[in-house]
């Protein structure tokens, strides 16, 4: 098998989905496999050593996220060695598919996740469901989930109208409620910003024994992309799959948002949204005296002369 810490080729933004597909079948074809799952996913695996990682990506995502095109789990192989199977799909799915069931049916009947001394299930939004549902496939496995979904059956979750269109497909049927599926995992932590009421909601909902729930507020609907403008989320993937992940680790890890302006951005208009001047003021000054905010410098300047708004 080549060495899999070498590097994955050129660039693969941009290209149709039929030729990602092709490129990405020649790459992974010499140290592992690929696998189409119906018509709307794709299953790949790398081998190398015994901790493996699990990611649910779309193929959307993987060309908006990566400068390379590449899955995510490539350079956690690339940089740690680690061996990693990502099930990918055209679109949010949820990867409610029964072809999606058949693989995890049969890499559990092969013993396929018995192979490996870790095993880390990741995903955001609808991937961050998958990746809680399907863990219970591998007992004892750990799970990173960016802003997931516990269920969109509508007898469970009619508040949450931001995939109304999904009403009609199943989640009380195999691998459906995350929550439950997630009782048999070693530690699966839920990133979230609570000030997102529906994330909020859906992550307390998540709440057996395993589950450690790590807020993020005022970081917005989009976590996944903050996290990996910021530098964090490959570093946050690879804590939890050495299980050096905890509360303490994380907070300290996500003081890096001071640095971040859209968060910044974010916080400063929830303190004018609050009426919280004196506040604004001090995040401003803070802000304009650090780094290059002109934005910031102007609504220091105007908090200090109202005639100047």
């Amino acid at each position: 098998m080549p060495d899999a810490a070498t590097d994955f080729g050129p660039s693969l933004r941009d290209l149709s989905k039929p030729e990602w597909i092709a490129e990405v079948g020649d790459i992974v074809d010499a140290r592992g496999w690929i696998r189409p799952l119906g018509a709307r996913h794709l299953a790949t695996f790398i081998e190398d050593n015994s901790t493996l990682l699990v990611t649910f990506e779309t193929l959307q995502g993987i060309q908006a996220l990566s400068p390379l095109g590449h899955p995510l789990g490539w350079d956690l192989v690339r940089d740690q060695r680690w061996s990693h199977l990502a099930v990918m799909s055209d679109g949010d799915t949820w990867f409610r598919d029964a072809k999606v069931y058949e693989l995890f049916d049969r890499l559990v009947d092969e013993g396929f996740f018995d192979g490996f001394d870790r095993v880390l299930f990741f995903g955001a939004g609808p991937g961050g469901y998958a990746a809680a549902a399907f863990s219970v496939a591998a007992p004892g496995a750990r799970v990173l989930a960016i802003q997931p979904q516990a269920t969109l059956d509508p007898a469970m979750t009619e508040w949450d109208n931001r995939f109304t269109h999904m009403r009609r497909t199943c989640f009380t049927d195999r691998y459906g409620y995350a929550p439950d599926m997630t009782e048999a995992c070693e530690r699966a932590f839920i990133l979230f910003d609570p000030r997102v009421a529906e994330d909020a909601m859906h992550a307390a909902l998540f709440s057996t024994p395993a589950v450690t729930r790590l807020r993020m507020p005022n970081m917005g609907a989009a976590l996944q992309t903050d996290l990996l403008q910021m530098g964090l989320l490959t570093d946050l993937i690879e804590l939890a799959g050495k299980g050096m992940l905890t509360p303490r680790v994380f907070h300290a890890m996500a003081r890096a948002r001071r640095d971040h302006l859209p968060y910044l951005r974010r916080l400063l208009s929830r303190l004018d949204a609050d009426d919280r001047e004196p506040l604004a003021r001090r995040l401003c000054a803070n802000v304009a005296a650090r780094l290059h905010a002109p934005r910031f410098a102007r609504r220091l300047e105007a908090l200090h002369d109202p005639a100047a708004e």
